[in-house]
């Protein structure tokens, strides 16, 4: 019996390459909106992060994020996607 080949997707902060489950989805929406999809369900265009907070400060310091949806992101978003990566980590534990 032939394995399901798994799907990877390299993460914008650090540049590894992790399955897709271990990742958090942040997704941008047709209306323009950014945020974080924890489940990786949300329609949209994705990017990868690790659940690592310094991945997320890696990508923001290096404007990945930016460039992956074309599109500047505000510090407010920045600050609330930090608290939603923190906040799925505890759920986790």
């Amino acid at each position: 019996m032939q394995q399901k080949k798994v799907p990877m997707r390299m993460c914008l902060g650090c540049g590894q390459m992790f399955p897709k489950r271990e990742l958090v989805r942040a997704v941008k929406n047709k209306e323009g909106e950014i945020s974080l999809d924890i489940k990786g369900k949300a329609p949209g265009r994705g990017a990868y992060l690790c659940r690592n907070p310094e991945c997320l400060r890696l990508a923001r310091k290096a404007r990945r994020l930016e460039r992956a949806f074309s599109s500047q992101i505000p510090e407010e978003l920045y600050q609330r996607m930090e608290a939603e990566l923190a906040a799925s980590l505890t759920e986790k534990q």
